[in-house]
C-alpha cells in the first residue's frame, strides 16, 4: 500500500506560506510600494520570484488604473483566459469584464482584416476603449493592434494597459512597443517572452485591490 503524501493540506496556511516566501525571496524594494501588492499577485500566479526583473511599468500606472477601476471603467480582455482569471467580487464596481473572441463573426472579421482573431476583437472595443482598463495576457497581435488603433486616434486611449503577452514570437516585441510609446498610455509590461493569462488577471487582481493572502 502506498504511504500517504506528506502535505500541507490548509488553504489558508498554503497562502500565509506563499506570501512569505515570496517577501523572503524577492527583492520588493525595487518596487514602489503601491505597486507591490501587483508585484506579489504577478509572482504569485508565475511562481517566478525573479520575475521582477523583467517588470516595468509607466510611473502614473497606479492611480491612472486604480481610478478607472473605481469609477466603473470596462476592463477589456484579449482571452477568455484572461477574463475568466479576474475576480469578480474585487471588482470595485462591479466593472464589466469584456473579451469579444464569442463575437459570432470574429473569424469572419479577422479575415477580412487580414489579422488574428485576437487582434480584430480590438476593433469591437472601440466604443468602451477610452478610459478603458486593457488586459492583454496573450496576444502580441491584440497589443500591436490596440497601439494602432490609439496612434490613430489618440481619443481613444484607454487608462491603462496590462500588457503581458506571452510567447516566442512578437511577444516580446510588443511589449517593448508599449513600454516605449509616445502616446502616454500607462502600462505595466513582463519584457521578455514570459507572461500570460494567470500572470494578467492576477495583475488586474491586485489593482483591484486583491493582494492574494485571501484567496483560496
Amino acid at each position: 500500500m502506498t504511504e500517504p503524501y506528506d502535505y500541507l493540506k490548509d488553504g489558508a496556511e498554503i497562502y500565509r506560506q506563499s506570501f512569505a516566501t515570496i517577501q523572503a525571496e524577492a527583492d520588493l524594494d525595487s518596487v514602489p510600494a503601491d505597486l507591490r501588492p501587483l508585484a506579489i499577485r504577478m509572482i504569485h500566479a508565475s511562481g517566478q520570484v525573479d520575475l521582477l526583473d523583467d517588470l516595468a511599468w509607466s510611473d502614473g500606472l497606479y492611480a491612472a488604473a486604480t481610478t478607472a477601476l473605481r469609477s466603473g471603467a470596462p476592463i477589456l480582455c484579449d482571452s477568455r483566459m484572461v477574463a475568466s482569471g479576474i475576480i469578480r467580487s474585487r471588482l470595485p464596481r462591479d466593472n464589466e469584464v469584456v473579451c469579444h473572441l464569442d463575437y459570432p463573426r470574429i473569424a469572419d472579421l479577422a479575415a477580412e482584416l487580414g489579422t488574428t482573431k485576437t487582434a480584430a476583437a480590438v476593433e469591437l472595443w472601440r466604443p468602451l476603449l477610452a478610459g478603458a482598463i486593457v488586459a492583454i495576457g496573450n496576444a502580441p497581435t491584440a497589443l500591436f493592434r490596440l497601439l494602432e488603433v490609439v496612434a490613430a486616434d489618440p481619443s481613444l486611449a484607454p487608462a491603462a494597459v496590462i500588457g503581458i503577452p506571452v510567447g516566442f514570437i512578437g511577444a516580446a516585441e510588443s511589449k517593448q512597443a508599449l513600454a516605449g510609446n509616445d502616446l502616454g498610455l500607462n502600462y505595466v509590461v513582463v519584457h521578455g517572452r514570459r507572461g500570460g493569462s494567470a500572470v494578467t488577471s492576477a495583475a488586474v487582481n491586485a489593482l483591484c485591490g486583491d493582494d492574494g493572502r485571501t484567496g483560496g
